[in-house]
Formats: C-alpha cells, sequence, structure tokens
C-alpha cells in the first residue's frame, strides 16, 4: 500500500511516499501550498504517479501531546483534499520532524538557505516513516 504523507504548512507542503510495500518512506518534493490544496495539474501529476491509498497529514502537536495551535487548520486543509481526491487520511505526530530534518541536512553540510526548500519533504518522511513503523507493528500483533 502506498501512502503519501503531507507535511501542510501555511507556505509550503512537504511531500513524503512509501515504497508500494509500506515500510519505506523517501522524501518526494515541496510544493507551493495553494497547488496541493487546489489541486493543481503539478498535485494531481504526483497522485497519479504515485497513487496512493491514504494521506498521512502531519498533527503538531505540543511536547504534552496536546494538539497545537495550528491544529484545526490543518485538520481543515487534509479534510479537503480527502473529499477532493476520495482518498482516506490519518494523522501522524509532526512533533520535532521539522527540527530532525534540519539536523539532518545540517549533517550533509547545507546552509540554512539551501535547506529552505527540503525541510518540509525530510520532514514529512520522517513522521511518515514513524507512521508506518507504528503500522507495521500493529498488523504483525494483529
Amino acid at each position: 500500500m502506498v501512502v503519501l504523507a503531507l507535511d501542510i504548512g501555511e507556505t509550503r507542503i512537504g511531500i513524503a511516499a512509501s515504497d508500494r510495500s509500506g515500510r519505506v518512506a523517501m522524501p518526494v518534493k515541496v510544493m507551493n501550498a495553494d497547488e496541493v490544496i487546489n489541486l493543481a495539474r503539478p498535485f494531481r501529476m504526483l497522485l497519479e504517479d504515485y497513487e496512493p491509498e491514504l494521506l498521512v497529514c502531519g498533527l503538531p502537536q505540543t511536547m504534552a501531546g496536546e494538539e497545537g495551535p495550528q491544529a484545526e487548520r490543518i485538520k481543515g486543509v487534509a479534510q479537503k483534499l480527502s473529499d477532493a481526491t476520495g482518498l482516506p487520511i490519518a494523522f501522524a505526530d509532526e512533533r520535532l520532524s521539522s527540527r530532525e530534518a534540519k539536523r539532518i541536512l545540517r549533517e550533509e553540510g547545507l546552509s540554512e538557505r539551501q535547506m529552505r526548500g527540503k525541510v518540509d519533504m525530510i520532514a514529512a518522511s520522517l513522521f511518515l516513516q514513524a507512521w508506518l513503523d507504528g503500522h507495521d507493528r500493529k498488523e504483525s500483533r494483529g
């Protein structure tokens, strides 16, 4: 099962995808938020290329595990995308995913400027991998 992850920001949306087995997450790209939300051609083509069966959206949470201030907006965007694409949605805890993505990119020697377009897709791949790992554990116990 292919899962597409969306790190929904106000300006950009980071996109990651799982492999066909649904076990490994890979960063895909960062798109303008309007292109994704309005199902512009580049996003529709991405959906056609990957043929996902599920959208996993990062949900910002506080360190205490409660929904963060942006959570309602993100849930609304996710629901709009689900309605428009016919794909079910799930949510993943995205706490610290952007911080970890920046750490990884810094280790690769990228400057803040070079990182700008990459952080969101790396963050999406990090929370997608965590979601896939948790989902895989549930299935193996079930």
